[in-house]
């Protein structure tokens, strides 16, 4: 348990709460943006009534390019919302890393000192 508390005052929450807002307004972001793409009509989708398409085929072609541009942002935003992500967790990584190197001091200061510890005691037991 005291590992843990360690652990979670070596982490510099100050960067990860001054990123939290831009995370998540990342997130919300590409969200909205995929439920409003889910909700949209398929793009290869004729609508017709009884004298034909409607739809032209210049404007299927541009609804599908317009399509594309839209999911190349989504992409794009995804792909800054993960190297965020990858980023805080790097920062997590090398907060444990040092509490990994911060612990096994610890333990040999603490074989240190019981060494010295168990000597003391020797030789207060062996004085007359």
């Amino acid at each position: 348990m005291a590992l843990w508390m360690t652990a979670l005052k070596l982490v510099p929450w100050g960067d990860v709460i001054e990123a939290a807002p831009q995370v998540l307004q990342a997130a919300k972001k590409l969200m909205g943006k995929t439920q409003a793409a889910g909700t949209a009509p398929a793009a290869g989708t004729l609508t017709a009534t009884d004298e034909g398409p409607t739809t032209p085929v210049t404007a299927q072609l541009q609804h599908l390019r317009e399509r594309v541009a839209q999911l190349e942002q989504e992409q794009q935003d995804s792909a800054a919302l993960i190297q965020s992500l990858a980023e805080q967790n790097a920062v997590v990584i090398r907060a444990v890393e040092a509490l990994r190197l911060r612990n096994q001091r610890l333990g040999r200061a603490l074989v240190g000192l019981a060494v010295v510890v168990a000597a003391v005691l020797v030789w207060v037991l062996r004085q007359p």
